[in-house]
């Protein structure tokens, strides 16, 4: 499963959180970014740990994965949206059928890659307008799922964010999850 985050910016609980929950149902979990070396999470608006990037993301594609996992935190997808290789790669996914998991503030690098039209899905409160603007259906819930698409909105949410994208993923490709790519 890729994870891809920005050099710096990532919550660092919506990173570690779902990274536990594949390694524990059987998952390997790869850290790709834009830089090679490590990145920054935060804890809010504190710094949190380094972690080690495994891959960048101009020497993988969505093929190399099962799945994708986009954390939050403000600055993440904000920096991750203005990186063209970062939106195509998470764009990829979609149009691979392969499921997708955003929490937070991460549907902003969705709205980027053009796919979440169409789609039912929550976030970040703050993100609402933008996300109903790109043509998706905003829903303030728990944890959303529609075909192969997995969406939470904040830390709070982890538990059930979690466990829905460990069942996606174990369900495989979703045809349906082209439909907005």
């Amino acid at each position: 499963m890729a994870f891809l985050v920005a050099p710096e910016g990532t919550e660092q609980v919506e990173l570690t959180e779902p990274w536990k929950a594949v390694e524990n149902a059987g998952g390997q979990p790869e850290l790709v970014s834009t830089q090679p070396g490590s990145v920054q999470a935060f804890n809010h608006l504190d710094k949190g740990d380094t972690f080690t990037v495994d891959k960048v993301v101009t020497e993988v594609s969505p093929g190399d994965y099962d799945a994708l996992v986009l954390p939050g935190g403000v600055a993440n997808p904000d920096f991750l949206r203005t990186v063209p290789n970062a939106v195509r790669f998470a764009g990829e996914f979609f149009s691979q059928q392969k499921p997708v998991a955003a929490i937070c503030h991460a549907p902003w690098t969705l709205i980027e890659a053009d796919v979440v039209r169409g789609r039912r899905m929550t976030s970040w409160p703050s993100l609402q307008t933008d996300l109903r603007n790109a043509g998706a259906e905003w829903v303030d819930e728990e944890v959303v799922v529609d075909t192969g698409f997995v969406t939470s909105r904040k830390p709070d949410d982890l538990p059930a964010f979690c466990g829905k994208l460990v069942e996606e993923i174990a369900e495989g490709k979703h045809r349906a999850q082209a439909k907005s790519a």
